[in-house]
């Protein structure tokens, strides 16, 4: 199992992600579009990444423009921010 570092280092991540991506996982869960459930299994998801560093790079280089349309192809939450997205991008 994660301790609780390496949980909350990923869960920063993550929510850092969505924020670049333009998803407010708060807002989607309050929509339903997000369930606890799925919030945690994204977070788990992430902590199997490979190269966190290199998802910190990535978050570093869209500090202060306007965002990224899509996660990068090494995320592992990258359909779970694209559905988030669409579902935003739909309403």
């Amino acid at each position: 199992m994660f301790g609780a570092r390496t949980l909350n280092r990923h869960a920063a991540l993550m929510n850092r992600m969505a924020e670049v991506l333009g998803v407010d996982l708060t807002e989607a869960m309050a929509k339903g579009q997000l369930s606890g459930e799925g919030w945690r299994e994204a977070v788990v998801r992430c902590t199997s990444c490979d190269d966190p560093t290199a998802c910190q790079h990535w978050l570093a280089g869209h500090d202060g423009d306007e965002g990224a349309a899509e996660a990068p192809d090494y995320c592992n939450n990258r359909l779970m921010m694209a559905r988030l997205r669409q579902a935003i991008e739909l309403e």
